[in-house]
């Protein structure tokens, strides 16, 4: 495969995400284009802007830096002319071996729990579609079957095909440590926590990590309408297959897609601490009005009309007219996050389409049928 080498590392940061304090920059560049005109930042200068943006908050990572220039002009892929998206180059029996390029903490330090933003460099070698899949298998041996590995931990992709580094090299994790507290004494317990979760985010760059796949078909993006609209709706790390889309759709300038259609974005979270790639999404939302809206549901800092906990099904029915004709319209609507989110938002659903006079298992079959339906939970 071809691969654009407009990126290369050197050691100069920029903070990413709002807390800089805890959040630093995994875009690390000596030089890039826009749209055929190439810009290298200074060392010297870029220390005192550093500092300054430090202190203001107001800039958060390099690739928002470049979105906020002009789009960053990537050198299509030839993944771009492929039929079908790449399947199961890689199996559990014979994995690839992958580097980490950097493990970032994303989440500023009032949020409940610790989400790492985790980029790995595959060489090119495991190229994969947005909206797909990495399998992982953390070291060691599966305790249920002693003698063989760890089973495979599957954690959507959150970056487009061309990577964080934008020359399709990298692929980029979302993940959220996973500990277990005991509920009489309150203390952690560190044999039941996440093996995979936990190797990942303790991983230093330059560790090697087994990856499988990619995988996974349900949640890629249609793109042979790009003037579509897309609803997204996610808790917590689910946002990752959409921090895809949107970079996709917004961030890089591809010859061989340019959207025009509406990204509408569902987000909920615990706390304003918690949101992910909260940056990213407020400057698309500054820059392209017409194409992109963006809903918060912050459960523990806000209140639904009910006076309740602010969760993204309340989000849903405060829209549902809209987005109800939407859907009628052919617009297709995206789930992912944790399994408990599904049962809420059905209710939600169903609920509005008998308020409408419609049925919702009717509605549902024809929304599967024309595939316009995507879900994917764990």
């Amino acid at each position: 495969m071809a691969h654009s080498a407009a990126i290369s590392q050197v050691s100069l940061g920029v903070p990413v995400g709002s807390d800089p304090a805890l959040r630093r920059s995994v875009f690390k560049t000596n030089s890039i284009t826009f749209s055929g005109k190439s810009w290298a930042p200074s060392l010297s200068v870029d220390l005192k802007s550093r500092n300054a943006q430090i202190k203001s908050r107001s800039i958060v990572c390099m690739s928002v830096q470049q979105a906020s220039r002009s789009k960053v002009a990537v050198s299509p892929l030839e993944l771009e002319d492929a039929k079908e998206p790449p399947l199961n180059y890689f199996k559990p029996k014979e994995p690839y071996t992958a580097t980490i390029v950097s493990v970032e903490r994303i989440v500023g330090p009032k949020a409940p729990g610790e989400t790492c933003h985790i980029v790995i460099d595959h060489g090119g070698n495991v190229p994969y579609w947005e909206g797909q899949s990495y399998g992982v298998i953390p070291p060691g041996e599966n305790p249920k079957k002693p003698g063989t590995p760890n089973n495979v931990r599957l954690y959507s992709i959150a970056s487009t095909r061309y990577g964080d580094n934008f020359d399709g090299k990298t692929g980029t994790l979302c993940v959220r440590r996973a500990l277990y507290y005991d509920p009489e004494t309150g203390k952690e317990d560190p044999s039941k926590m996440g093996v995979c979760s936990n190797f990942l985010c303790n991983a230093k760059p330059g560790d090697k990590v087994k990856i499988t796949g990619p995988a996974g078909k349900i949640m890629l993006l249609p793109e042979s309408d790009p003037n579509a609209t897309h609803i997204m709706i996610a808790t917590g790390t689910g946002v990752a297959p959409y921090r895809g889309y949107l970079r996709r759709m917004f961030m890089e300038d591809v010859p061989t897609f340019k959207f025009g259609g509406l990204a509408w974005l569902f987000l909920g979270v615990a706390n304003t601490d918690s949101l992910l790639y909260d940056d990213e999404f407020t400057k698309y939302l500054k820059d392209y009005p017409d194409n992109f809206r963006y809903d918060k549901a912050l459960s523990r800092e806000q209140n639904n009309k009910k006076g309740g906990k602010m969760y993204v099904q309340d989000k849903i029915e405060e829209y549902s007219d809209e987005i109800f004709k939407l859907l009628d319209g052919g617009a297709h609507i995206y789930f992912c996050g944790l399994k408990g989110m599904m049962p809420g938002i059905q209710d939600t659903l169903k609920r509005v389409a008998e308020e409408r006079g419609e049925k919702w298992e009717e509605k549902l079959s024809q929304l599967k049928k024309n595939k316009q339906w995507h879900v994917e939970v764990y």
